[in-house]
């Protein structure tokens, strides 16, 4: 239903579209207002293009994907550990508890953390309840794609298929 609020835990998947069908566990931080993602391989061309590709070779989500954007900004971070940083903040369409979202992401060296991307605020706002006494929440896809499928099969075509041959789920 449209506008109804999706509950999430302290922790939830997304699946971000351009990279795989694959479920990424992140974290949901009500304390953050910004959303950010494991970036490695983080350049920029003379030309003022930025590229980078999401997560790293150790990591279990890495493609090797090479995503390149002058859609882009810069901004002060103060990371976990108190330090002041200056990162890059990109849009990227995730996909988080069955709505599609595209939010706004800072690139960082997530390596270390226990969680490679952290959804803040600014995308939760407005969308999603947040109840802490959860941990995670698992939605039943599978339900959801036979209803939308039965809603309205062409616009379900239109959705999962027309931009995607291989009928990856997204």
């Amino acid at each position: 239903m449209k506008g109804e609020k999706v509950v999430v835990g302290r922790t939830a998947h997304i699946v971000i579209p351009s990279e795989s069908a694959r479920s990424i566990r992140v974290k949901i931080d009500t304390g953050a207002d910004r959303s950010s993602i494991w970036a490695s391989n983080i350049a920029m061309s003379s030309d003022g293009e930025l590229s980078f590709t999401l997560f790293a070779p150790e990591s279990k989500f890495y493609s090797g994907t090479v995503y390149r954007t002058k859609n882009f900004e810069a901004s002060r971070v103060r990371s976990a550990h108190g330090d002041l940083q200056v990162r890059f903040r990109v849009h990227l369409t995730i996909i988080l508890g069955g709505k599609k979202i595209r939010g706004t992401f800072t690139l960082a060296d997530r390596s270390k953390n226990r969680y490679p991307a952290l959804i803040g605020c600014k995308i939760l706002n407005k969308k999603f309840l947040v109840d802490v006494s959860k941990g995670f929440i698992r939605e039943n896809r599978s339900d959801d794609l036979i209803q939308e499928l039965k809603r309205d099969p062409k616009a379900f075509f239109e959705k999962y298929y027309h931009n995607n041959p291989r009928g990856d789920i997204i």
